[in-house]
C-alpha cells in the first residue's frame, strides 16, 4: 500500500520512522517511543512523558502482555476488533488514520499505539495534565458560599461548570485554535436558552483566528473575536467562580473555556455586569440590595468625585457658603494638578509592585506605602492634606469594583476627566462626561447595548440591575439575550 501525503500506511517502520522525525523523540528527553511486541505483532506506544497517567499506561502494558498468542493467526480485522474492544481497558479510545494527526493528538496529552499491519493509529486519552486543586479566586471571595474555582484545565473547569448545570441540553463545544499552540477552547451553552445566533457569531469567529499560538490564553480571545483595540472598557466579563458561570448560563450568556487558564469569558454583556459581585448573592435582598448601592456608590466616586473636587478647589465661587470646608487650606508647594497626576502614578507603581511582591514581604510594602505617600509626602509639601484624602477615597472605589478590567478602565477616564477639567475648567469636565456618555452608548457586544437596560430603557431589568431583587422575583430572562425559553 503507497502512503498518500500523511496518511498511515500498513509499513509499521514507515510509520514509526515518520513519528520519530516529525518528533524529534530522539532531540527531546520528555517524549517516549516505547517499541513493544505482543502477538507477534511490532508495536509502539508514543507519549510525552509529563501527561502520561502511569497507572493508565501500565494497565494497558499489561492487558497487551495478555494478548493470546493464537491472535496472530486471525485476520488483521478481526485483531482489530479484538484489540480495541477486548483488550485495551480504557473508555477513551479513538482511531486516527494521519501521522500528522497523531503528532498534534501526542502533543495535546493523549498516548498512541502504533500497531504491525494497521492503516491507523489507537488514540488512548491516558493525560493527566499537572493540576492544582480548585481553590476559591482572590479577586471574587465571598463570606459564604462556595470556595472552589476554575483551574488551569479546561477539562476540570468544564466539569465544575456541569456539576452546577445538570441540563441535558446543556452542550461543551470543542474548538482548537492556533497554528502551532493547538490550544484547546470549549464553548458552554443551554441549547433550550441561548441563541443561537450567538452561538454561532462565537464559533465561527473562534474558527477565524489565524495565528501560531495562544499564549495570553482568554486575553488573546477576547482581542481577536471583539476587536475595539484602543476602547479600554472590557467587551466580555471574566470570572474565576463555577457558579457565577452556571448563573449567566442559566441567563443566556456563553462562556469560553481556553485551557491554560484559570478564568471563563462570558458573552455577551453589559457594563452593569461588571458592577454584580457574588457576594450580593449571598446575603439576604435587602442585604444584598445595599452592599449593592455601597459598591455603586465607590464605582461612580472613583470615577466623578476626584475631578470634580478638584474643580471645586481651583473655583471655590461655585461653593456654597455651607461647603466652604470643601476647598484646600494649603495648596502644597506644587499645583494641584501635578499634585494628582504623580499620586496616580505612584498609585499604579504601587499596584504593579504589590503583583511582584512576595507574600512575606507585602506588610512591609503596605508600611512603606503608608509611611512615604501618605504622612511624608504631606510634611515636606509635596501633597496637601485633601489630596491624599480624596485620591484615597477614589483609590478605595477603584479596589471595590467588582470587575479588574472595569476598574483599570475607569482609572484611565478619571485622568482624562482630571486633564480636561485643568486645561478647560467647567466645561472641559462636562464634555469629558459627555464623550465618556456617547461612548458607552455607542458600544454594543454582538449587538447587545453595552449600557441596556439604561440605553435603551427596560424598567425591570433596571430595576434588577440597581436593586438586589429576591430569586423568586427573577422569573425573566434578559430580554436583551434573546432567550429561547424566556421564563425561569
Amino acid at each position: 500500500m503507497e502512503r498518500t501525503g500523511t496518511e498511515i500506511s500498513t509499513d509499521y517502520s514507515e510509520n514509526l520512522a515518520y513519528l520519530k522525525k516529525e518528533l524529534a523523540i530522539d532531540e527531546s528527553f520528555d517524549l517516549i517511543c516505547l517499541e513493544l511486541k505482543h502477538a507477534n505483532r511490532k508495536m509502539a506506544l508514543i507519549l510525552v512523558d509529563g501527561f502520561g497517567k502511569d497507572a493508565a499506561i501500565t494497565e494497558i502494558q499489561k492487558q497487551l502482555h495478555y494478548l493470546d498468542r493464537n491472535e496472530q493467526e486471525q485476520e488483521v480485522d478481526r485483531f482489530e476488533d479484538v484489540l480495541m474492544e477486548q483488550v485495551i481497558p480504557y473508555v477513551e479510545l479513538s482511531k486516527a488514520k494521519d501521522l500528522d494527526q497523531v503528532i498534534e493528538e501526542v502533543l495535546a496529552g493523549p498516548c498512541a499505539l502504533i500497531v504491525e499491519g494497521f492503516s491507523f493509529a489507537i488514540i488512548m486519552d491516558t493525560r493527566e495534565y499537572p493540576v492544582r486543586s480548585p481553590e476559591e479566586p482572590d479577586t471574587e471571595q465571598v463570606i459564604r458560599g462556595s470556595k472552589d474555582g476554575f483551574v488551569e484545565t479546561i477539562v476540570m473547569n468544564a466539569a465544575l461548570i456541569r456539576r452546577r448545570v445538570r441540563d441535558k441540553t446543556l452542550r461543551v463545544k470543542y474548538v482548537k485554535v492556533g497554528r502551532r499552540s493547538k490550544s484547546d477552547l470549549a464553548i458552554l451553552y443551554i441549547e433550550d436558552i441561548a441563541d443561537p445566533s450567538y452561538v454561532e457569531h462565537i464559533h465561527s469567529a473562534l474558527q477565524a483566528i489565524e495565528t501560531d499560538g495562544l499564549p495570553m490564553a482568554d486575553k488573546s480571545i477576547e482581542e481577536y473575536v471583539f476587536g475595539q483595540h484602543y476602547n479600554p472598557y472590557p467587551l466580555v466579563r471574566y470570572t474565576e467562580r463555577p457558579d457565577v458561570s452556571a448563573t449567566h448560563l442559566y441567563e443566556g450568556h456563553l462562556i469560553v473555556l481556553v485551557d491554560g487558564s484559570p478564568s471563563a469569558i462570558i458573552t455577551p454583556t453589559s457594563f452593569w455586569h461588571h458592577l454584580q459581585h457574588a457576594e450580593e448573592y449571598r446575603q439576604k435582598p435587602i442585604v444584598g440590595a445595599i452592599q449593592r448601592l455601597v459598591r455603586f456608590t465607590a464605582v461612580w466616586s472613583s470615577l466623578f468625585l476626584l475631578p470634580l473636587w478638584y474643580i471645586l478647589a481651583i473655583q471655590p465661587d461655585l461653593l456654597p457658603q455651607a461647603l466652604s470646608f470643601i476647598g484646600t487650606e494649603s495648596n502644597g508647594q506644587i499645583p494641584l494638578i501635578i499634585q494628582f497626576l504623580i499620586a496616580e502614578v505612584g498609585i499604579e507603581m504601587l499596584r504593579m509592585a504589590s503583583i511582584h511582591t512576595p507574600t512575606a514581604l507585602a506588610t512591609a510594602l503596605g508600611l512603606v506605602a503608608a509611611l512615604l505617600i501618605g504622612q511624608v509626602a504631606i510634611d515636606v509639601g509635596l501633597f496637601s492634606p485633601e489630596v491624599v484624602l480624596y485620591l484615597s477615597m477614589a483609590a478605595i472605589g477603584t479596589f471595590a469594583t467588582p470587575s479588574y478590567e472595569l476598574s483599570l478602565a475607569n482609572r484611565i477616564m478619571r485622568v482624562v476627566f482630571l486633564l480636561l477639567a485643568s486645561v478647560f475648567g467647567v466645561s472641559g469636565y462636562v464634555i469629558a462626561v459627555t464623550l465618556w456618555v456617547l461612548l458607552l452608548c455607542s458600544m454594543k457586544v454582538m449587538n447587545v447595548p453595552y449600557m441596556w437596560p439604561l440605553i435603551p430603557f427596560d424598567y425591570r431589568a433596571m430595576r434588577d440591575v440597581v436593586f438586589r431583587a429576591p430569586m423568586p422575583l427573577k422569573n425573566r430572562r434578559p430580554t436583551v439575550l434573546h432567550p429561547r425559553d424566556p421564563d425561569r
